[in-house]
C-alpha cells in the first residue's frame, strides 16, 4: 500500500511542476476528464452510450438514434455535478449532509422512477426524490447472486451523521485512503433511492480534489473487479484491496493526465480501441453538415479527435453513397447535405 502511494505522490509532483496550465491545455484536460469520468461512471450503473457518443453528447450536444432519453439526462446531470465539484473546492466547502444533497439534486434532476428488484426477483419501478433520503429499503444482488441489503431507512440520517463525524476526524488519512473510505462507508448506507455509486465515486473525488490530487475515474473496463473488490471488503471488514484499487485507478488517471500534458496523449485509454467505430463517426458527420456546408477543416475542428485521413476517407464515402455532396476543387471544396 505505501509503495502504490508514493507512486501516486511521485507522480502527483510531476503533475505540479506543469503548473500553472496553459489555458487552453487546462480546457483540453478538463473536458477530458469530464467525458471520461461521465462515461465511465455511468457506464458502470448501466448507462448504454458509449465513449464517443458522450464526448459529442457534451460538447455538441448531438443525440443519437436508439439511445433511452434517460441515458442522455444522467450524461448532462453527471457532467453538471462535476462541474458543481470544481466549484466546490474553489469556495473550499465542507463536506456536509446539505452539500451531499445538492449534489444528489444535481445527479438525479428530472428523474422520477428507478428500477430495482422486488421482493420477488421481479423489475419493479420506483419512485426517486432527488436530493431526498431514501424512504424505502433498497438491496442489490451482488456478482455471487446473494442479496446484498443497506442501511435501513430508519437508520440512515444517523448513519449519515456518523460517516461525516468519522470523515472529519479522520483528515490525517492520506487523501486516498480517507477518500476510498469514505465511499465504501458510503454506499454500505445507501442513503438514495437511485444514484448512490454515481455519487459515492463523486464524493470520493471531491475529498481528493480538496487535497490537491486529480478524480479517480474507476474505468467501465474494470468494473467486475471494483464490484469484486467492494464485496470482498463486506465479506472480510478488511478494507486494503479496494483502497489498492481505488489506488491503481487514480495512478492510471494521473498518467493520462501526464501524457496529455506532454503531448503524448492519443486520445485514447491503454489497450482501447477508438472511441468513434465508423457508424457513429458518419452519424456525427451528417449531423453536423447538416446545419451548414462545411471543409473538411471545419470538419475537423469539430472531431478533433479523428484523424484527418479517416475523415477524409468517411467523408468520401458518404460521398458514394449519395448522403453528401462535394463542391468546388483544392483547398475550396466543401461538403453539404445530399
Amino acid at each position: 500500500m505505501l509503495k502504490i502511494i508514493s507512486k501516486i505522490d511521485e507522480l502527483q509532483n510531476e503533475i505540479n511542476r506543469f503548473r500553472p496550465f496553459d489555458p487552453s491545455l487546462e480546457q483540453k484536460l478538463q473536458e477530458r476528464l469530464r467525458a471520461e469520468w461521465t462515461y465511465n461512471s455511468n457506464a458502470i450503473e448501466g448507462n448504454s452510450l458509449t465513449f464517443g457518443e458522450t464526448i459529442f453528447f457534451l460538447r455538441e450536444g448531438l443525440t443519437s438514434e436508439g439511445r433511452p432519453l434517460k441515458d442522455y439526462l444522467e450524461a448532462k446531470n453527471h457532467a453538471e455535478a462535476i462541474d458543481g465539484l470544481h466549484d466546490i473546492v474553489i469556495q473550499r466547502r465542507e463536506l456536509t449532509e446539505g452539500l451531499i444533497k445538492e449534489l444528489h439534486a444535481v445527479l438525479l434532476r428530472g428523474s422520477e422512477f428507478t428500477e430495482a428488484l422486488g421482493d420477488n426477483g421481479v423489475v419493479v419501478h420506483k419512485p426517486v426524490s432527488a436530493g431526498q433520503y431514501k424512504i424505502r429499503p433498497n438491496h442489490v444482488l451482488t456478482l455471487s447472486g446473494k442479496i446484498h441489503h443497506y442501511a435501513e431507512p430508519l437508520h440512515v440520517k444517523e448513519a449519515m451523521e456518523k460517516l461525516l463525524l468519522w470523515y472529519h476526524q479522520t483528515k490525517e488519512m492520506h487523501p486516498v485512503e480517507n477518500g476510498a473510505l469514505f465511499h465504501y462507508r458510503f454506499v454500505e448506507i445507501h442513503p438514495f433511492d437511485d444514484g448512490n455509486g454515481r455519487l459515492a465515486r463523486l464524493l470520493m473525488n471531491l475529498i481528493l480534489m480538496q487535497s490537491g490530487y486529480p478524480p479517480c475515474i474507476i474505468q467501465m473496463a474494470r468494473r467486475r473487479k471494483y464490484l469484486e473488490a467492494l464485496e470482498a471488503t463486506d465479506r472480510s471488514g478488511e478494507t486494503t484491496s479496494f483502497v489498492s484499487f481505488v489506488a491503481e485507478e487514480l495512478l492510471s488517471t494521473q498518467q493520462t493526465i501526464l501524457e496529455i500534458l506532454t503531448g503524448q496523449d492519443s486520445g485514447l485509454r491503454a489497450g482501447e480501441k477508438s472511441p468513434l467505430n465508423r457508424e457513429e463517426r458518419e452519424r456525427l458527420l451528417l449531423n453536423i453538415i447538416s446545419k451548414e456546408e462545411l471543409s473538411i477543416s471545419q470538419v475537423q475542428s469539430r472531431l478533433p479527435q479523428v484523424k484527418r485521413p479517416t475523415l477524409k476517407s468517411d467523408l468520401q464515402r458518404l460521398v458514394r453513397v449519395g448522403r453528401l455532396k462535394r463542391r468546388g476543387t483544392g483547398k475550396g471544396v466543401v461538403y453539404l447535405i445530399s
